[in-house]
């Protein structure tokens, strides 16, 4: 099943995404500023519908840098990752009772609400009397977009947060944080509809981070074309076959740490089998980052399960192999590995993370300021803000922090 084009009434995948990178926040939002966030957020959204329509402010809301500046405005730090948390929550409480109206609606959250989404979506598709098709797909492009952040994406951030913005004219945008908890920082997935792109291949570009990640599988870039083939037409062969290659895997990779210090002290090739070949030649300087290393390939019933039910059901597409039920990272990771060592298809270990939350750096780091974007941002926030019926002074602190932030 594809995603749904509302405008042109056919099938085709939406998807842009954008990704910042922030430190971990383990605050508790006060009532009091949850509430002033909630009141602020409720003229800001009204005055920006009315100005822009809520087809723009769907999309606004998927570009990284004006969500993280609508946060600073509403009273949030602007790099902790509690901004992510609270302004979707403020937001979302925010329109309660007005979703028809402003023609916008929010589902979604935190934990375990994230898990609510689909049925969310189901409620609201019901209300508004959306054909099930729609439905359907709106929470195809939910559930495939947390898909493909925590398994193609394998950057060791574990998605906690998910929220579905969509509009009645069919709009809509993802907006979706992973944390990892071994260095404290978090990072945060943008996805909007407005851009037509292959679901599973370069669905970030132009994008930039802060943090960046030496090494990691990276299963959505363009140079994964190749190992995402073989993934599927490993899949296509019987199980048998599958596991045959499972277990090349399992014999060598438990000796080959051994094989690359040895080859590393002698300075000599060693004689290997067939199936040894990739192993040695991927032992350089960088060997230590690559996945084989660590990957425990022990014996795994689910992964079994999960490989004996792909090649029994047999999906023609990568994204199809993605969207099984019970398909994960490990099942990812383990196809990856496979049509790497054994077929020559290497994937991409770069970190496809490419957004700075800010507009740029006056010292040109990481990029010059891009000015007419920057002046843009800050003059749509700014108009919105004088237009809101909130009192002066509020307004006030808001325009300082927007300036300052």
């Amino acid at each position: 099943m594809l995603p749904f084009d509302f405008a042109q009434g056919k099938l085709s995948i939406f998807m842009h995404r954008g990704i910042a990178t922030f430190t971990l926040d383990y605050g508790k939002c006060p009532r009091w500023l949850f509430e002033r966030m909630v009141r602020l957020g409720r003229e800001m959204t009204q005055v920006l519908v009315d100005e822009y329509g809520p087809e723009e402010f769907i999309k606004r809301i998927a570009d990284p840098v004006w969500f993280q500046s609508l946060g600073t405005v509403l009273a949030f730090d602007w790099n902790a990752s509690g901004l992510t948390t609270i302004l979707t929550a403020a937001l979302k409480e925010a329109i309660r009772g007005q979703e028809k109206d402003l023609g916008i609606f929010i589902c979604g959250g935190k934990g375990k609400t994230s898990r609510k989404t689909p049925d969310e979506i189901t409620g609201w598709g019901s209300r508004l009397g959306l054909e099930k098709l729609v439905v359907n797909n709106l929470i195809y492009n939910s559930r495939m977009s947390a898909k493909v952040d925590s398994s193609l994406v394998q950057d060791n951030f574990q998605i906690y947060h998910h929220s579905f913005f969509f509009s009645r004219g069919g709009s809509w945008t993802v907006v979706q944080q992973g944390m990892n908890t071994g260095n404290q920082t978090a990072r945060r997935y943008h996805w909007y509809s407005g851009d037509i792109n292959d679901l599973v291949c370069e669905p970030h570009s132009g994008i930039v981070s802060q943090a960046k990640i030496d090494k990691m599988l990276n299963m959505t870039a363009k140079e994964s074309g190749r190992t995402r083939d073989t993934s599927v037409d490993l899949i296509s062969q019987s199980y048998v076959t599958v596991m045959r290659d499972i277990e090349i895997l399992r014999k060598h990779s438990s000796s080959l740490s051994r094989m690359i210090a040895l080859r590393r002290r002698s300075g000599q090739a060693l004689k290997r089998k067939k199936e040894e070949l990739v192993l040695l030649e991927l032992a350089d300087s960088e060997f230590s980052y690559h996945p084989v290393v660590s990957e425990d390939f022990s014996r795994s019933k689910y992964l079994e399960k999960i490989l004996a039910k792909l090649t029994g059901e047999k999906p023609r597409t990568y994204e199809e192999l993605l969207a099984t039920e019970g398909v994960g990272p490990k099942t990812i990771r383990a196809l990856a590995l496979v049509s790497e060592i054994i077929y020559g298809a290497k994937p991409s270990y770069e970190d496809p993370a490419r957004y700075s939350f800010a507009h740029g750096g006056k010292d040109a780091t990481p990029y010059p300021v891009d000015k007419p974007t920057y002046d843009q941002t800050i003059e749509i926030l700014k108009n919105a803000l004088r237009k809101t019926r909130i009192s002066s002074v509020e307004k006030d602190k808001a325009l300082r922090r927007l300036g300052n932030g």
